[in-house]
Parts: C-alpha cells; sequence; structure tokens
C-alpha cells in the first residue's frame, strides 16, 4: 500500500488505494508542500460557500474533514463525502462530529436537489471522468444553489509558472521522500500539471451546465476557486 499510486488516467480504485496509503500524515504533508498556504485557501473556499445555519452543504474530496469542519462551524450542516475509505477512517478519528459518507463523485449516493451548495477542494482533478463529476454534483443541487472548485491551476505570470513548474517537477518530488507514499506525490505534480487552466475549467463548468461562472486566483494563480450556479 505504501508504494501505491493512480496514473493520469485516475482510475478510481487505484485513486482510493492511493489516498488510502497517505491518509494518517496527509494533513501534515499539505502544510508542509504548500508552504502553510493551505489555510488560507481554506478560508477563502469557505467564503466563497458562504455557508449559513440550516444550508446543506456536501464537501467531496473531503478526506480527512479538515475543510468539512470549517464549513461547519457556520451551523450548516455538512456531508463530508469521499471515495477513499481509509481517507474516511483517518476524519472519524479527527472529526468526531461530522457526518462522513462513502461518495463516488460519479456516481453520488443522493437524491436530487438535496444541497444547497456543493464543494470540492483539491480533488477535481483526481475524478475519472470531470464532466460527469460536475455534472453529478449540479443533480445533487438545489435550484439557485452553487458549486465551489477549490483547484490547482496555472499562475498568471510566466516567469512565476517556470519557477513554480520547476518546483513541481523538481523539488516536491524530493520533499514527498519524506511521506510514507513518495510515489503517490510525483502523481500529484504530474495531475496538476496536466490539469486545465483557469479559462478551462470554467468552460466545463459551464458546458456542464452551471451559470455565472467565475474564478478568483489566489497565490498568483497556483490555486483557482470557481463557482457558478444552477439555474
Amino acid at each position: 500500500m505504501q508504494n501505491q499510486r493512480a496514473g493520469l488516467d485516475k482510475q478510481r480504485a487505484d485513486v482510493a488505494a492511493m489516498f488510502d496509503g497517505v491518509a494518517r500524515r496527509y494533513d501534515l504533508f499539505n502544510t508542509v508542500l504548500s508552504l502553510g498556504q493551505v489555510y488560507r485557501w481554506r478560508r477563502a473556499t469557505v467564503a466563497a460557500v458562504a455557508p449559513r445555519p440550516g444550508q446543506r452543504i456536501l464537501d467531496l474530496a473531503a478526506g480527512t474533514g479538515t475543510s468539512s469542519a470549517a464549513l461547519a462551524a457556520s451551523g450548516a450542516y455538512v456531508a463530508a463525502g469521499d471515495i477513499s475509505l481509509g481517507m474516511l477512517a483517518q476524519g472519524r478519528r479527527q472529526q468526531p462530529d461530522l457526518d462522513f459518507v462513502a461518495a463516488d463523485a460519479l456516481s453520488l449516493p443522493f437524491p436530487d436537489d438535496t444541497f444547497d451548495a456543493v464543494t470540492i477542494s483539491y480533488g477535481l482533478r483526481n475524478v475519472e471522468q470531470t464532466m460527469v463529476a460536475l455534472r453529478e454534483m449540479q443533480r445533487v443541487t438545489k435550484p439557485g444553489g452553487r458549486v465551489v472548485i477549490a483547484e490547482f491551476s496555472t499562475p498568471t505570470n510566466r516567469l512565476f509558472r517556470h519557477i513554480y513548474t520547476d518546483y513541481l517537477v523538481a523539488a516536491l518530488p524530493r520533499i514527498a521522500k519524506l511521506s510514507s507514499n513518495p510515489v503517490a506525490y510525483g502523481y500529484l505534480a504530474e495531475s496538476i500539471l496536466a490539469w486545465p487552466d483557469q479559462q478551462g475549467l470554467a468552460a466545463m463548468l459551464s458546458e456542464a451546465g452551471w451559470t455565472d461562472v467565475e474564478w478568483q486566483d489566489h497565490a498568483g494563480g497556483i490555486v483557482a476557486l470557481h463557482r457558478g450556479w444552477k439555474a
């Protein structure tokens, strides 16, 4: 399990097994590899979701539940969904007050029009069929509800983009050797470089039926927050 990794074809079983193998120290390495910026990005995601007491929110790729807990602090009900049973088990240990559920983004176990908002942080690029997932998220969202996607993206400055690419290709895998599953972080770098830029993801959201799609860059475009609405 320690050397499990997914390929860029993103087969669901491989992705789940890879995250099972890194669950125990996942949050620690997120902090290290983002140079501590993950906390700022999480606050921005919560602000984009704008949760309110009494609302129902689905947090996909919730992992250990750190993002879900930040949303639930508003008083909203949050379902923390993930495909990795190892991540869900770790999440239940770390966040015992949250509701964790095994949830495949390609076939969500919820009725139509269930949630006021659906969000996914740094997990959409790991889904085997992006368009299917975007349509499934729309299916379970109430009319007038919203989707918020936090994902690694493309730095807008050419020089900075070059420096960032060098970090992903060279520095990140070296740092990841300290982790329990270094090859998994090799996949992390590859999947980020293969992911669409801001405009590309916005176009996919619109094609999937989301309206008024917008995005906000963070850290010079290293991360982009996309938001859309269900008509």
